[in-house]
């Protein structure tokens, strides 16, 4: 595969490693593709825009407009041109203003208007690679779903050995080729999930509710967006952000919400991926004033009933071709849980996680999960919960037309 056709945004920041991008630059071109350099203020002392305008054959962009002829760079239309966005190097600064909302420049002005792939290379000195403050701000960019690639190891500027190299031209070209060659097979699909859990009121102040933090329907619904899927994600509360154009969200707090919004949107989607963890049981009453605290007692008392069960309720009307998958996360019994959920909820497959197993279950960046389906059953080991989504995915891509 080459480049041929595809438009690449390079943005270079203040890191000695921008040599290397000069080098980059070079290797994108040869492979065909329309790069347009856009520096940084401190990129430009490290690598000048005359070399790379002479390799990209196009004016290198850093301010907002030509201040000699009044002429602006839109940063909306740079953003819409761009098939794919990549900063090499990115240094730790420029990474804080990426993940928290800083846009005091062209560069970072544009990403926050993309739409396509953005792509990010850190630079950076050893103890700087791993302090918590950048592993925070990289986890942020992770969640919008940026491709973070790997530091090397190896001699650095300030003369120690360690962790921290920007990853090198041939290996971020290969990324590159990746990502335009990564596999479309949902293109044309609608694909409606649940994430997170619901929160069911107790009083105005209180409420019943889980552990779940949402990671791994969010890791799913973006494996389904980078493979060419239309998501609909109906959420509960999270804190994790997730942006694209094939995407809509919509934020709930209850499972009766959750059931009434998947209604909205069940008969359009060709497959639907239940992963939110519903609260079984709500309050029969809810009060409109904060319980307080009886002295006379030590006890309260809460009336449940039992909440609606989505995957059930959506299952038992599931169309023909239209594939319905669930989750279940189980202390004891998994298995024969997880088979007996898949035939009561006419499910075509399901996902088991078992608390039970280190590194799995809520609230972790890694999963361990079972597929389990009406012909048997299949493992898939520990790895990180975005692997374990195209692991989903390459499943449901093999095994169900």
């Amino acid at each position: 595969m080459t480049l041929r056709g595809k438009k690449i945004i390079l943005g270079i920041t203040g890191s000695i490693a921008a040599y290397k991008s000069a080098f980059l630059l070079r290797e994108l071109i040869k492979q065909g593709a329309d790069v347009q350099v856009i520096i940084t203020e401190s990129a430009s002392s490290f690598v000048t825009p005359l070399t790379l305008a002479t390799l990209s054959k196009r004016p290198v962009l850093s301010t907002f407009w030509v201040k000699e002829t009044g002429e602006w760079n839109n940063h909306v239309q740079l953003a819409l041109w761009a098939d794919l966005i990549i900063i090499a190097p990115a240094t730790a600064n420029s990474i804080a203003k990426l993940a928290n909302g800083i846009s005091d420049n062209l560069l970072l002005t544009v990403i926050y208007s993309a739409r396509c792939g953005v792509m990010i290379a850190p630079a950076m000195d050893a103890d700087m690679v791993v302090h918590p403050t950048l592993l925070n701000n990289l986890a942020q960019l992770k969640s919008f779903g940026y491709k973070i690639l790997k530091t090397n190891q190896g001699e650095l500027a300030s003369g120690l050995v360690g962790d921290g190299r920007m990853a090198e031209p041939e290996e971020i070209l290969q990324n590159v080729l990746d990502f335009f060659n990564q596999i479309a097979d949902f293109e044309g699909k609608k694909v409606l999930i649940t994430a997170g859990p619901t929160r069911e009121a107790i009083d105005p102040v209180r409420y019943i509710s889980n552990h779940s933090t949402g990671k791994m329907g969010y890791a799913i619904a973006n494996a389904f967006l980078e493979r060419g899927a239309e998501v609909i994600l109906v959420s509960g509360p999270v804190q994790i952000l997730l942006s694209n154009s094939k995407l809509k969200i919509h934020k709930v707090e209850s499972a009766v919400e959750m059931l009434q919004q998947t209604q909205l949107y069940v008969n359009e989607a060709d497959i639907v991926v239940f992963t939110a963890a519903v609260a079984d049981y709500r309050a029969k009453e809810i009060s409109d004033i904060k319980i307080k605290k009886q002295d006379s007692s030590n006890e309260l008392a809460l009336n449940l009933i039992q909440n609606p069960d989505i995957a059930k309720t959506l299952a038992a009307s599931k169309k023909e071709n239209q594939l319905m998958i669930g989750f279940a996360l189980e202390t004891n019994n998994e298995l024969e849980n997880a088979q007996k959920k898949l035939l009561a909820k006419n499910l075509d497959l399901v996902v088991l996680n078992s608390q039970n197993e280190t590194g799995a279950g809520f609230g972790g960046d890694t999963n361990k999960v079972t597929l389990v389906y009406k012909a048997g059953i299949e493992e898939v080991p520990l790895m990180s919960k975005n692997e374990i989504a195209n692991k989903i995915l390459d499943f449901i891509s093999n095994h169900f037309n």
